[in-house]
């Protein structure tokens, strides 16, 4: 028992410790003054900008694959049909 009451006590420890660490300022990055650092950051930014648009292309290219799949399989069957075939 004593085990088990040392184990909880220290994992509530160890599950609030990354609160601490947690600036005021919440999730906004800190504006730099380094060069580099805002090189990255505009990096970043782009980066994100050009997956955004993948995943746009991605999910235009999906439903048209699928609207050009169902078009097949609908002939397929009709094929299937007119030659007396299940």
């Amino acid at each position: 028992m004593k085990y088990l009451a040392t184990l909880l006590m220290v994992s509530a420890t160890l599950c609030t410790a990354p609160a601490w660490a947690q600036s005021a300022s919440g999730a906004a990055a800190p504006a730099h003054n380094d060069a580099i650092v805002k090189m990255r950051q505009e990096v970043a930014a782009a980066r994100k900008v050009y997956n955004q648009k993948v995943a746009e292309a991605k999910k235009i290219y999906d439903e048209a694959k699928a609207a050009a799949a169902k078009e097949r399989d609908a002939a397929i069957a009709a094929a299937h049909a007119a030659a007396g075939q299940k």
